[in-house]
């Protein structure tokens, strides 16, 4: 590809990122808009905008970007928590290296390249980006040796700023851990494999064993159900209908009484009785799965580390998610069928990158010419004209394989989903690896292959010449990965920044659909799409320094960027339900670890087709330093990030009994984790079942009621009736279930 080919590209993605960044700040001026480009300040601030006009609403500005980078990293932390904290400073460790090696590669190596050889140099414009690559140096070049200190200077700096990034992240989650906020996931173990017996519950089991066993930590314990929706359903009307058996004072045809008089309508033997029953006929439901909780978190965390019984499949204990973490539609899922599905999602996973093959070696052949000539003729007539030639091999091939790549995070979502998660946070996290790890395959080593090695299927038969065959490959695919970074970088950032999607739903259902609009619902962040594309650029950034440093200034526009619009959507418009702690920088070190190491074997093996046994020799060093500084962070900082230390919990511990905090967290326990939260915060003073809507109305004409507001209350509602309840409306079914439930299990806990 020529240099005005780049420039086209470049000159589209520009243009494309002026208009998208001047609509965006008209459009998130709008009073229309507020829930799109608000989103999590609505939510949680409760604030709106002016609705009168006003001439600055529909003048572009720049105002949005000052507040982003005024704002300071506490409150970032504040308002989106320690993941946004940490991807922030990904991208402040991106900006630094890269600033670093722009300054090194474009104002010492690029000129080497472009000198590399005595050969007649055309016009700017007209040359091939091929003569600014390492490509262009001559074999046995003196110059190789200013390659080769680049590359440990590049090395050097990225270890130093990686380890003071993962060691104030560390400090972070440390902070993090000693919120104000109690978390009641520290005083929780969710506890998998737990063994069936023939003649007790599984709650009886769970409460004997840890009686038994942590009887100076154990607290009480909740056993999960299954969550699918139908069994759902089931499970509410099954209780339901037990229940009404033993509450025979409640009729269908009657009110509903309050608290009080039930009570007093039943002694506490029936009670008893009932909530006996109950439990026995519930025992088929339960899972293997329960919520234990204990006293101290302390306590919480021996009991997660330790192995229970000599058999390792059962009495599986781990530290429990947050309760608005929980993933419950899947933790239900017994403990010996995870890794069965581990196997086919990892195998789906191989099935799916496999088949993208396809695609890629598709949109690779479009940025060569000749052979699109060849496989296509019938547009030998429009790759005449020059404009057309720049347009197809420049911008097309980028942007086809950025439309095929919209379904690659969708698809990983579900198989993380399949995995059986226990949380929303590690199904987020998992799509996350898996999304990295496709594209570092299939846009890295695929595609730079897959237009001239791997079509004579000899690229991967032999390991031993991978390096050689990635240093002959990447000089000459630059020019693919810096389209690529123009249309995958900045035009999605645009598009990242104006909510596309978003603002079109909202105007259809606005306008079009008349719908109320939903306050609650807001996005969370994708950290799953958004984390593995600044590291596939990170990775692009470091091989490509020393080997085509022409693609440093573009991604550093992108990095520059990106952080601007990241801080912007995480501050205003997504809303953080959940929080890893900061378990997304473990990914983001291995794999900056895992971009210099391929980025020194690549110059390795470039050393040696050039046939510089000095740069090549002083190489082999750089590596080995790189995997011992790596083994040093996982030895010093990682098991920060895998486990709490104990002697802060035991701190946190006796000052919350000192202060007398532990009493009021024990108390949250007891509704923190509630597998169907519908059925436990119901008001039973107007609750009421309803047999007979003519009843109803002849009570409130003959003037039973005792108000107007009774009497209103009483009236017929418009509601679903279900087509085998006759007369019965599914909703008030539905209260009846909820409110029974709902006292039961009052009455159940006063009498433990």
């Amino acid at each position: 590809m020529k240099i005005s080919a780049l420039l086209t590209s470049a000159g589209i993605n520009i243009g494309l990122c002026v208009l998208f960044l001047s609509l965006y700040s008209i459009l998130r001026k709008q009073p229309a808009n507020i829930r799109v480009y608000f989103g999590r300040r609505i939510a949680e601030e409760h604030s709106l905008l002016r609705e009168a006009f006003i001439l600055e609403r529909f003048v572009p500005s720049a105002g949005w970007i000052v507040k982003a980078l005024q704002c300071t990293e506490e409150e970032l932390l504040a308002a989106a928590g320690l993941d946004a904290v940490v991807f922030n400073r990904m991208l402040v460790f991106s900006i630094r290296i890269f600033s670093l090696a722009a300054i090194l590669c474009i104002s010492i190596i690029l000129p080497l390249n472009y000198f590399g050889q005595n050969i007649h140099h055309l016009q700017i414009h007209s040359e091939q980006l091929d003569i600014f690559t390492i490509g262009n140096v001559q074999v046995r070049s003196r110059w190789l040796w200013v390659h080769c200190i680049v590359l440990y200077i590049i090395s050097g700096v990225a270890c130093l700023l990686l380890y003071l990034e993962f060691k104030h992240i560390a400090k972070l989650r440390l902070i993090h851990l000693k919120r104000e906020t109690p978390s009641l996931g520290q005083f929780t173990v969710l506890v998998r494999g737990i063994p069936k017996t023939t003649k007790e519950s599984c709650s009886s089991d769970v409460d004997d064993f840890f009686t038994k066993y942590h009887a100076s930590s154990y607290l009480f314990h909740q056993v999960v159900y299954k969550a699918g929706k139908v069994q759902k359903i089931m499970t509410s009307a099954k209780k339901a209908c037990r229940k009404l058996e033993d509450f025979t004072v409640t009729m269908v045809d009657h009110i509903v009484l309050p608290n009080d008089e039930v009570v007093e309508n039943r002694g506490e033997d029936d009670l008893n009785d009932s909530i006996s029953n109950t439990d026995n006929n519930t025992d088929n439901e339960e899972c293997a799965v329960a919520f234990v909780f204990f006293k101290t978190r302390y306590g919480a965390l021996v009991a997660s580390d330790v192995l229970q019984t000599s058999n390792p499949t059962k009495w599986v204990t781990d530290l429990a998610p947050e309760p608005n973490d929980v993933y419950w539609s899947k933790i239900w899922l017994p403990y010996n069928q995870l890794w069965i599905r581990q196997i086919a999602t990892l195998l789906g996973s191989i099935v799916f990158m496999l088949l993208f093959l396809i695609p890629v070696a598709f949109i690779q052949g479009l940025s060569e010419l000749e052979q699109l000539q060849q496989k296509l003729p019938f547009l030998n007539g429009l790759l005449t004209k020059p404009y057309m030639i720049q347009l197809v091999t420049g911008y097309l091939p980028s942007v086809i394989l950025q439309i095929f790549l919209y379904s690659v995070a969708p698809i990983m979502m579900l198989f993380s989903t399949l995995e059986g998660p226990t949380s929303h946070s590690e199904r987020k996290r998992s799509a996350c690896c898996k999304v990295l790890y496709f594209m570092i395959w299939n846009l890295f080593f695929v595609n730079l292959v897959s237009g001239t090695v791997l079509k004579q299927l000899n690229f991967f038969s032999s390991p031993k010449e991978i390096p050689l065959q990635l240093a002959r490959v990447i000089p000459g695919q630059a020019t693919f990965l810096i389209t690529y970074v123009l249309t995958s970088g900045w035009a999605s950032l645009s598009s990242e920044l104006m909510q596309l999607f978003a603002l079109i739903w909202n105007f259809i259902s606005k306008y079009i659909l008349r719908i109320k609009e939903d306050t609650d619902f807001v996005p969370s962040f994708p950290y799953h799409t958004e984390v593995p594309k600044v590291l596939l650029f990170g990775l692009l950034g470091f091989t490509c320094s020393v080997l085509a440093p022409l693609i440093l200034p573009f991604l550093l526009v992108y990095f520059f960027l990106g952080y601007v619009v990241y801080r912007n959507q995480l501050l205003n418009v997504y809303r953080t339900r959940y929080d890893t702690g900061g378990l997304y920088w473990p990914i983001a070190h291995n794999t900056v670890i895992f971009s210099l190491v391929l980025t020194q074997i690549i110059c390795l093996g470039v050393f040696g087709l050039k046939v510089s046994p000095v740069a090549a020799g002083f190489t082999i060093p750089l590596i080995i330093l790189t995997l011992l500084f790596n083994q040093y962070c996982r030895k010093r900082l990682l098991p920060l990030f895998k486990t709490f230390p104990a002697q802060d919990l035991v701190d946190m511990d006796r000052e919350d009994e000192q202060s007398g905090k532990m009493e009021h967290i024990h108390h949250q326990l007891h509704t923190a984790y509630c597998q169907f939260p519908d059925t436990e915060e119901m008001q039973l003073e107007k609750i009421r079942i309803a047999g007979n809507d003519k009843d109803d109305e002849e009570r409130c004409s003959s003037g039973e009621s005792n108000s107007k507001e009774t009497c209103e209350e009483r009236q017929p509602r418009k509601d679903l009736s279900h087509p085998t309840l006759k007369g019965l409306p599914v909703n008030r079914l539905q209260n009846a279930i909820r409110s029974i439930t709902f006292l039961i299990r009052l009455q159940k806990r006063g009498l433990s």
